[in-house]
């Protein structure tokens, strides 16, 4: 899209500048409100598409997670860093993912953590990072309250996948995954349990469930 930002004639919507700016006014590097509190049932999550799956005490015995949304700053439009997790890795296999894992006792901070997480995995310099602001905790049906946090990657660096954990690492461009249209809902059955979640396909790559439900709310976020 060529189209001007809300935020001025002069800046193109999606270029680095304009989810700068987005970012800055719609983000905030404060942790939500009860974002690590088993007491609180996030407002996002594989529950929202699936309200009668949901296990009554999920919330409160989900593992603390931080995840990187990283936000690559391309000259003409940004896109955003994806990874396709190991193929031998017992849980997830083979399915595209943000950097991120389980935040640690010894993480200073979820944002520590998923900085922490995103060097382990694809090799990513903490100096070619800026952290912009977290979007809302997600629940996921595994057990996870993952808190996302947006992060600027300002080019040039270099990835180094973990073999262990990361296939490869890609990049997807961010107009493709703000669009709206893109956003398709599919249903999977498994064992009798039929399971909806988000879709965004793109070329050969299958982003879908968590992955694909926190881009949705970055959109819902940034774009809506």
């Amino acid at each position: 899209m060529t189209g001007a930002s809300e935020f001025g004639h002069s800046i193109l919507r999606y270029s680095a500048q304009d989810v700068r700016m987005r970012a800055t006014q719609r983000l905030s590097l404060d942790l939500p409100a009860g974002a690590l509190d088993p007491g609180q049932r996030p407002r996002r999550g594989d529950h929202i598409l699936n309200p009668d799956l949901y296990r009554e005490g999920l919330a409160a015995i989900a593992k603390p997670a931080a995840v990187l949304v990283p936000i690559v700053a391309r000259d003409a439009s940004a896109t955003l860093l994806l990874t396709k997790r190991a193929s031998a890795l017992r849980r997830h296999a083979g399915q595209v993912a943000f950097p991120g894992g389980r935040i640690d006792p010894e993480d200073e901070s979820p944002l520590a953590a998923a900085l922490r997480e995103a060097n382990e995995e694809i090799g990513l310099d903490r100096s070619c990072v800026t952290p912009l602001g977290f979007l809302d905790p997600y629940l996921s049906h595994s057990g996870y309250r993952i808190l996302p946090l947006v992060a600027f990657v300002t080019p040039p660096f270099a990835l180094v996948p973990n073999p262990d954990e990361v296939d490869e690492a890609f990049e997807v461009p961010l107009e493709f995954l703000m669009e709206p249209s893109n956003h398709q809902q599919h249903t999977r059955t498994r064992e009798g349990v039929s399971r909806i979640f988000y879709a965004m396909p793109f070329e050969q790559r299958n982003i879908w469930g968590v992955t694909a439900g926190i881009l949705h709310n970055l959109y819902e976020r940034l774009y809506s």
